[in-house]
């Protein structure tokens, strides 16, 4: 194992490390159930941005520290204190959630599901391009519970992903379906033992990086309509989606879905 060549990378909340030709890139917040706030987002979409541009790296890997979360998506004890996810001006700003869910690279990702998958972590790993899921893993889009939507791409990819009154069924009620069901659907490749997660990953990865790199990311861009950083198919989706998701996270319920969530209580919703 060596270590990746990305030194603007901060460790702290992003762990980096290469594996010949595969990068694992490892969310380092489990007291927080790997919960993304602004730190995690600037790193991972800095470490993604980076293993675009470097031709040592030919797949990637996303996952969690520890066994319990992959993660729990967006750190809503931060939103409640007012605390920004994204940047708000430059490139960084337009690579999405976690700097991830709308970073389109040529590279192969997989994520590496370890724990529980919610919200923001569903999004994540709709935005990979595999995804192999430990038994104990679950998967959702609880946001209408909080008073938001899944805005990292989550409301119009997952009815791509899996059949459509499924998905509309997990997105109106906020249910979870665990690790099996996943690989029922199709959202997940492979469903392993937890200790076998990262392993299971890895031979995906080293799979892929066998083969010609430039065949693989010539098909994956064809297959995915990328051109020059952007999935064309997408543009107008993530316009909707973005546009919705302002108008609901100026509601009054969208402030009280996370501080009740902060409160430990049931939110009290007012549809204003």
């Amino acid at each position: 194992m060596t270590e990746a060549p990305l030194a603007a990378v901060d460790s702290t909340p992003l762990i980096v490390e290469q594996h010949n030709h595969v990068l694992v890139l490892t969310i380092n917040r489990p007291d927080a159930r790997n919960a993304i706030d602004l730190a995690v987002t600037e790193a991972l979409g800095d470490a993604i941005e980076a293993v675009e541009a470097d031709p040592s790296v030919r797949a990637v890997i996303l996952t969690g520290t520890g066994d319990k979360s992959f993660c729990a998506g967006a750190d809503l004890k931060a939103i409640a204190r007012g605390e920004n996810l994204l940047p708000s001006t430059g490139k960084r700003a337009q690579w999405g959630f976690a700097g991830y869910t709308s970073h389109h690279i040529s590279k192969p990702t997989i994520a590496a599901v370890n724990g529980a998958a919610l919200g923001g972590g569903t999004e994540l790993v709709l935005a990979s391009d595999l995804a192999v899921a430990s038994t104990g893993a679950i998967f959702g889009l609880p946001e209408v519970k909080r008073g938001i939507i899944a805005g990292a791409g989550g409301v119009f990819r997952l009815p791509l992903q899996i059949p459509r009154k499924i998905a509309y069924e997990l997105m109106f009620t906020g249910a979870p379906i665990d690790a099996e069901r996943a690989l029922e659907l199709g959202l997940v490749n492979r469903v392993v033992a937890a200790d076998e997660v990262l392993a299971t990953a890895i031979a995906l990865a080293n799979s892929i990086a066998e083969n010609a790199p430039l065949a693989v990311q010539a098909s994956k861009r064809v297959a995915q309509q990328i051109v020059d950083g952007v999935v064309v198919s997408e543009e107008r989706l993530w316009e909707i989606s973005t546009e919705e998701r302002a108008c609901v996270r100026e509601s009054d319920d969208a402030k009280e879905g996370p501080r009740a969530f902060a409160e430990k209580r049931s939110p009290v919703w007012t549809a204003r």
